[in-house]
């Protein structure tokens, strides 16, 4: 485990960062106990104030470097590129938010387990900004098999670690118009057909919520649905995504965030590694020939096992029915491309 918890990449996507917020998350990064690694910045538009800011919050630590875009492409593309950027001799990659706190020990007490697994993701304490109550004092993520956490993501990028390796499967992103394409999930499933993923029970940072979160921690996943209000969310996202909330829209927009992203990484997945049990079942679970007797039923057991979010389960259920309402007039799953 020594030499593969020596040097590594901590990388951090930047978009018009708090200043008081981003000085402090910089100063708890430099303050880890593990101390060899390179802290990667990628500023998404406006790289040399941020670069300012890193000289201010961290004097003289040339461990800190800034690689700036005057372009912007959203946290999703801006994770993909700070990722990509990294050291080829890391051996491991730490993702960073611009605005959480990390505890002193963060580093030490996670890169042991990618001894075992490809991505190991610990536990943080949810506090309100700038009041500093305690929202929650733990994430409570569940260590669940990757056919569970395809449907329920147990992963905040922010608090996992992963092998280098796993970029090589990784990149580049799939794509879809959809605010379901999120980086710590695709890595997951990446790191499922490696060697696996862990969840611990540590406590190893704050998670910051305030005005300014790209996204922010679901609190109450499990609770009932609220009929307007996902109605309004739907609309939103349609036009957002769709170009407009007329009935064929919306349903393109509830199938591509529930079942569409899932089909998009278990098939890009499946293009990039070697055939295995643990990718078929995924296939068979969540892919394009995917049924809905085999589907329904794991979902349905996971739901009485506690192991998926009921809120899952619906937008799920609802993204397969969205699809049978489109399927064969204008909704469609993009190819991906290999990675390099």
């Amino acid at each position: 485990m020594q030499e593969r918890a020596a040097f590594g990449t901590i990388a951090m996507a930047a978009y018009n960062p708090d200043p008081e917020l981003f000085a402090r998350q910089l100063r708890s990064i430099a303050a880890q106990t593990h101390t060899d690694f390179e802290c990667l910045i990628s500023a998404d538009g406006s790289p040399d104030r941020v670069a300012e800011s890193v000289a201010l919050a961290v004097p003289g630590d040339d461990r800190f470097t800034v690689i700036g875009f005057d372009d912007r492409c959203g946290f999703y593309g801006n994770f993909e590129r700070v990722v990509a950027a990294s050291d080829p001799r890391a051996s491991w990659i730490a993702l960073s938010d611009q605005d959480d706190y990390w505890y002193p020990n963060k580093l030490e007490t996670l890169l042991p387990h990618l001894e075992n697994h490809s991505l190991v993701s610990g536990q943080a304490r949810v506090v309100e900004y700038p009041s500093g109550r305690v929202i929650t004092p733990n994430t409570e993520r569940m260590d669940l098999s990757a056919a569970h956490f395809t449907l329920t993501n147990q992963f905040t990028g922010g608090i996992c670690v992963m092998r280098r390796d796993l970029i090589d499967i990784a990149l580049p992103f799939p794509r879809l118009a959809t605010p379901s394409e999120v980086h710590d999930h695709w890595l997951a499933v990446c790191a499922s057909a490696a060697s696996g993923t862990v969840v611990t029970q540590d406590v190893v940072q704050d998670y910051v919520q305030h005005g300014g979160n790209a996204i922010g921690e679901m609190l109450s996943e499990s609770s009932a649905v609220n009929p307007a209000s996902s109605w309004a969310t739907v609309r939103s996202i349609a036009d957002r995504y769709e170009g407009g909330h007329g009935p064929a829209a919306v349903a393109r927009a509830v199938f591509k965030v529930s079942v569409g992203w899932r089909q998009l990484m278990v098939e890009t997945l499946a293009r990039r590694v070697p055939p295995s049990a643990d990718v078929e079942l995924l296939l068979e679970l969540y892919g394009r020939k995917r049924g809905f007797a085999h589907t329904f039923a794991f979902i349905r057991d996971a739901r009485k096992r506690g192991l998926v979010a009921g809120r899952s389960v619906v937008e799920y259920l609802g993204g397969w029915v969205a699809g049978w309402f489109v399927r064969g007039r204008s909704i469609a799953v993009p190819a991906s491309t290999n990675a390099p």
